[in-house]
């Protein structure tokens, strides 16, 4: 099946899960508190829905534009822009009528059962899955380090021993801790025998962000092919798992890290190939995509280790790996607000580039909890339009006693209505801009 279609099917059956459980952090506590809910849907219903029933008091459906889902409370200034209903006298089944501390219960909902279903499926993850890891003693060839990070002392062949002083148990993931967890010191054994502890200036997941230097540690391989994308470059060219690379474009790979700065000074060109497949060398003429992708995985010439663990374990790991993963998104959310990081904003697209080209249940799980949690915080950001807006409102009321008007409400909800869309154009627009150029 095409990567495209793997990716599009994914992406959808992850949204229609987190938008449907995030509806229903608002339904339920809306439903106990007999407030009422005049609509339940998953995506928007512009003009028209693809499925609708009314059942009891709620119409449950499905609408046609897949940018989120919605429910509409009764009583309550939302994007539906209800003037009419609000020029009404408050009504107890209403959400205005209800106290303060309720409407927070409501409006908190959806955001509480992201945050939740995220760690859950975290917690699930371990539980079936385990953690995997690369030890130091299991990488014998090390990392071929980024020339930027050899001016602190690092060099090629190192294997990552201890971070911040502390032994450090995934060498695969020193790329990630560099960048937003606040490492100071990384203690290495060269390739010659020696250890060496390497002091790193404050800041350093910056100076990476703005260097564009993202993995200064590649671990070093054998260019040996582990999976071939049918429809993509390698697998149009014949390319098949097995298969060892000697050249791209005249230039040698001795090792898999060298592939990639080929193919991106290659994008779009076509280029010779020389690979070994057996005891033969052959050679094809292969084009590299706009994205600098030739659609192939390596084969790990080192053994993963797996870590298993009990329920109560899984739960407590989960739990970690939950609240890590929050805090990284939260700490890389500041570079949004700089000139490089507006433009590396992505919508649909990107969220799509986040699932795997072939099924593999472990990382949908994996992507669907990341997506959950970003949810989640993005949510509560206090923005008018957004649960964090009616969080906000709601607090103001609570701490002072008094409930703004509605008519400021329903110039905030617009003007924040009209900065998400612009914002959802805007991110999208790069996803259309990297296609089309990059």
């Amino acid at each position: 099946m095409d990567p495209f279609i793997v990716k599009a099917i994914q992406l959808l059956l992850s949204l229609s899960l987190l938008i449907v459980l995030h509806e229903l952090g608002h339904f339920i506590p809306a439903k106990l508190f007999k407030t009422r809910v005049e609509k339940f849907f998953l995506f928007f219903d512009v003009k028209f829905a693809l499925f609708k029933k009314k059942i009891g008091g709620t119409v449950y459906g499905i609408g046609w534009l897949p940018l989120g889902g919605y429910v509409k409370i009764s009583g309550m200034i939302d994007e539906s822009m209800d003037k009419e209903q609000m020029e009404k006298p408050p009504q107890p089944w209403e959400f205005r009528s209800k106290p303060a501390w309720q409407r927070l219960i409501i409006m908190l909902g959806g955001v509480t059962v992201n945050l939740v279903l995220g760690f859950l499926i975290y917690m699930m993850i371990i539980f079936v899955w385990g953690t995997n890891f690369v030890g130091p003693d299991d990488m014998p060839k090390g990392f071929a380090v980024a020339e930027e990070f050899k001016e602190y002392g690092f060099q090629d062949g190192d294997r990552v021993l201890e971070v911040n002083g502390k032994d450090f148990e995934n060498s695969l993931d020193i790329n990630r801790h560099l960048f937003m967890r606040g490492v100071n010191s990384v203690t290495v054994l060269h390739k010659d025998g020696t250890k060496e502890t390497v002091e790193l200036p404050e800041e350093i997941g910056s100076t990476m962000f703005q260097t564009g230097v993202m993995q200064p540690f590649i671990p070093i391989q054998r260019p040996i092919l582990d999976s071939v994308v049918a429809d993509r470059a390698a697998g149009i060219a014949g390319l098949k798992k097995g298969d060892s690379l000697i050249s791209l474009n005249n230039q040698e790979i001795g090792y898999w890290h060298e592939l990639a700065p080929i193919v991106n000074e290659n994008k779009g060109k076509e280029i010779e190939l020389v690979f070994k497949r057996g005891n033969e060398i052959k050679s094809v003429m292969i084009t590299p995509d706009e994205e600098g992708k030739l659609g192939v995985t390596n084969e790990f010439d080192f053994d993963f280790q797996t870590k298993k663990y009990s329920l109560a374990g899984s739960i407590k790991e989960g739990f970690d790996y939950g609240y890590w993963t929050l805090r990284d998104y939260i700490y890389q959310f500041k570079y949004v607000f700089t000139a490089k990081g507006a433009t590396q904003l992505g919508g649909f697209g990107a969220i799509g580039g986040m699932f795997p080209e072939t099924w593999n249940w472990k990382a949908f799980w994996g992507t669907t909890a990341l997506i959950s949690i970003i949810l989640a915080f993005m949510n509560i950001l206090p923005i008018p339009a957004l649960d964090g807006g009616h969080v906000m409102f709601l607090m103001y009321e609570i701490i002072t006693g008094r409930k703004p008007n509605d008519k400021f409400m329903e110039i905030a909800q617009m003007v924040g209505f009209f900065l998400l869309i612009a914002l959802v154009l805007y991110a999208n627009g790069n996803d259309i801009y990297r296609w089309l150029f990059e």
